[in-house]
């Protein structure tokens, strides 16, 4: 923690960001932002520290800002710089030593199932922060919109049941602080970009989080925003450029809003004014837009993301609304990044069922423009909206299990479809069970597809138990509180206690489906071979030197008696395997039995 030894009287105390850094990162160079009344007229001086020196001050037409920037040597040792100025204030920053390995941490990939988390509705661990006196919104549970108690001291208390379910990363919508005065629980609206927000618990409990999550095998993916911040952020009031918001820091009424026409990015006839609407435009009036081809802030952002991979120890960052920030920019976020940490990842959101426009954004993508992007991993949505169709609609040689085939036959765009975030709902959509119309049958098959097919597994909050938002389409009700996390509830998913029938069975098949996907060869690594849809089945094999897995997903009501004759390049003249749910060691060498509306899945080992 930056220690503020003696300061003047003024405005604002004294504000220093990043509060700390480490010695031996590959990116030799700091800068650090002060933000004080009249910080700027000060002429700061690092007292002598072996290994590091103050190269240059920035300044801006805000007297209120200065940016220290620094060169930090590679035989700099950990302790605290010095920094003084003429008139007699000084600061103590920490430069500290580095997590052993911590350069060479390994991100989240194709063998991991990501668990998606609104942190305010799914445990309240610590009900004395629901309400944190100073802050603009109180608790109110029962308003659907209003932040209902959940924290990270729930997350933790849940830890147990979420090992056992099968979990290994944790997604949570960002916990950072947002001070704004309704609406603040989706954490979306971010008002200090290096703090969690009280009421969900502290920079050191998020910490505690990530270190005990790591002791069951799990690890923890950060939900960062590069685009936009929260209105009330100390930004709009004392900018520390001229340019660092967007059209001039004024939403004007809507006439500054985003168009969202993401495809102005690669279309070649696209205006420049329907180019700079949708980078440029805001999201609504309460987040402003942030100006990333401002230096000073491009550097800011960059440095952010470093220090809460290198502080929590992060396995992995998701981007909220990815493609809206400047491109230029996002290539050298996403290059310094992964600079630092080779083997680290990185999934961008981009909201588009077009994968020529989603796979634009992933490294090693040679794009027409030239653009070149170091984004290991993207989300698909493609798949997603595939998947919904093809189990709500009839089938034809043009709808039903044929969507999912075509989906999956456009990876030739990606440079790497392995490393895609495959999903069936998020905390953006109807949940899956909403989508599918409350059936249970299609349900069990579209999350069977989602953790068996190729691509990183992510799955929602209470996708196990079946939440509902049946009846509304508003974000409270999508991200509504999980069963057994909150007082006065009377159903428990952690003690299965009032949970149907319905519930505990896809609880059991969820379980049974993550712990087999964690220990799987074929599903973390195996190509996926996949056949064309007939007769209402879509059946695939994934395929690793260890081990076959084999699923048919049938979409009839009546049973099926299934010859696998067509499937004698990806059987490989093995003569038997194992169904994953019944454990009855079954014959390959004549036709198996699919029970109506049914995934099955079979193993070979």
């Amino acid at each position: 923690m930056a220690t503020c030894l003696s300061t003047t009287l003024s405005v604002y105390a004294l504000s220093i960001s990043p509060e700390n850094w480490w010695v031996g990162m590959q990116n030799s160079t700091l800068q650090i932002m002060l933000h004080e009344n009249d910080v700027a007229k000060q002429h700061w001086q690092l007292m002598p520290y072996t290994g590091v020196t103050l190269k240059s001050t920035t300044q801006t037409g805000n007297p209120n800002y200065a940016f220290l920037n620094l060169e930090i040597h590679p035989n700099a040792q950990s302790g605290n710089l010095v920094f003084t100025s003429q008139s007699g204030a000084q600061f103590e920053y920490p430069l500290l030593a580095r997590n052993h390995k911590s350069a060479q941490r390994k991100g989240f990939d194709s063998g991991d199932i990501i668990y998606l988390i609104n942190p305010d509705r799914f445990v309240n661990g610590d009900t004395s922060n629901d309400t944190v006196k100073g802050m603009k919104e109180a608790a109110n549970p029962t308003d659907r919109g209003g932040r209902h108690g959940g924290d990270i001291q729930g997350i933790i208390n849940a830890l147990p049941y979420l090992d056992e379910l099968g979990v290994t990363q944790l997604w949570l919508t960002p916990p950072l602080e947002n001070d704004m005065p309704s609406y603040s629980y989706h954490g979306y609206a971010i008002t200090d970009f290096y703090n969690i927000d009280p009421r969900m618990g502290s920079n050191e409990l998020y910490r505690e989080l990530s270190s005990i999550a790591k002791q069951h095998g799990i690890g923890l993916v950060m939900d960062l925003v590069l685009n936009h911040f929260g209105s009330e952020h100390v930004w709009m009031r004392d900018k520390p450029t001229a340019d660092w918001i967007n059209f001039n820091g004024e939403f004007a009424d809507g006439k500054h809003a985003t168009s969202h026409a993401r495809q102005t990015i690669q279309d070649p006839h696209a205006s420049k004014f329907d180019k700079r609407q949708f980078n440029d435009g805001w999201f609504v009036s309460t987040m402003p837009d942030l100006n990333q081809r401002q230096p000073l802030l491009a550097t800011y952002l960059i440095q952010n993301a470093i220090w809460w991979i290198e502080y929590a120890d992060l396995s992995g960052i998701r981007v909220d609304t990815y493609s809206y920030s400047d491109k230029g920019f996002l290539a050298d976020w996403t290059k310094a990044i992964m600079a630092e940490y080779p083997a680290f990842n990185i999934v961008g959101e981009e909201w588009t069922s077009n994968p020529a426009i989603a796979s634009y954004w992933q490294a090693g993508k040679v794009n027409n423009d030239g653009y070149t992007s170091s984004l290991p991993s993207v989300m698909d949505f493609a798949l997603q909206e595939s998947l919904i169709q093809a189990l709500n609609e009839q089938e034809s040689w043009n709808t039903g299990w044929v969507k999912v085939y075509q989906s999956l036959a456009n990876d030739f765009l990606y440079p790497n479809p392995d490393n895609l975030l495959v999903f069936a709902d998020n905390h953006d959509m109807s949940r899956v069970y909403t989508e599918l119309g409350q059936d249970l049958a299609k349900t069990k098959m579209a999350m069977t597809l989602l953790l068996t097919t190729r691509g990183i597994a992510q799955m929602y909050y209470g996708t196990e138990i079946l939440l509902d938002n049946t009846g509304s389409n508003d974000h409270g009700d999508i991200r509504i509180d999980f069963p057994g996390g909150f007082e006065g509830q009377k159903t428990n998913a952690f003690t299965g206690h009032g949970l149907n029938s319905d519930q505990i069975d896809m609880q059991q098949t969820i379980t049974t489906l993550l712990n087999f996907r964690k220990n799987s060869p074929a599903l973390s690594q195996g190509k996926l071979t996949h056949f064309s849809p007939k007769d209402g089945v879509y059946s695939y094999a994934r395929i690793s030197d260890q081990q076959t897995v084999l699923v048919f997903l049938n979409k009839n009501t009546q049973a099926k008696t299934w010859s696998l004759d067509y499937m004698n390049e990806v059987l490989a003249g093995n003569k038997h395997a194992q169904p994953l749910f019944t454990k009855q060691v079954i014959p390959l060498n004549k036709p198996i039995s699919l029970p109506a509306m049914s995934a099955v899945v079979l193993v070979i080992e």
